[in-house]
């Protein structure tokens, strides 16, 4: 069974940091394409950041500076460096992986970003 578990959220205030976590376990986390999306209330889902196996990362053009994604391939966890943080970053953070047709989530982690 595949599961993987978020830690690392909570309330920070504006311009702080935070690094999130993703523990993987049930696949082989090496090959997957591992990701952090977001999602606040009444909007969709988004991309913040992948990684892929080898190590190439992209990152949405809101976060490109601030974010950092970097994967542990023998700690099956996979990280989101947060700084500079403001208020439009408030949300649900979720871990993703992915292997065609594979695709799994996590339970999300809550990220607030307020005074």
């Amino acid at each position: 069974q595949v599961q993987l578990v978020e830690s690392g959220g909570g309330l920070v205030q504006p311009g702080g940091s935070l690094r999130l976590s993703c523990a993987a376990s049930g696949l082989l986390f090496g090959s997957y394409i591992m990701g952090w999306y977001r999602q606040t209330p009444g909007k969709q889902r988004e991309m913040v950041a992948r990684i892929i196996p080898a190590g190439s990362t992209n990152y949405a053009d809101s976060v490109k500076g601030r974010f950092t994604i970097s994967r542990d391939n023998a700690k099956k966890t996979v990280y989101l460096q947060m700084i500079s943080l403001n208020s439009e970053d408030t949300a649900v953070y979720y871990c993703n992986a992915v292997v065609l047709p594979a695709v799994y989530w996590g339970q999300g982690t809550q990220v607030t970003v307020a005074s």
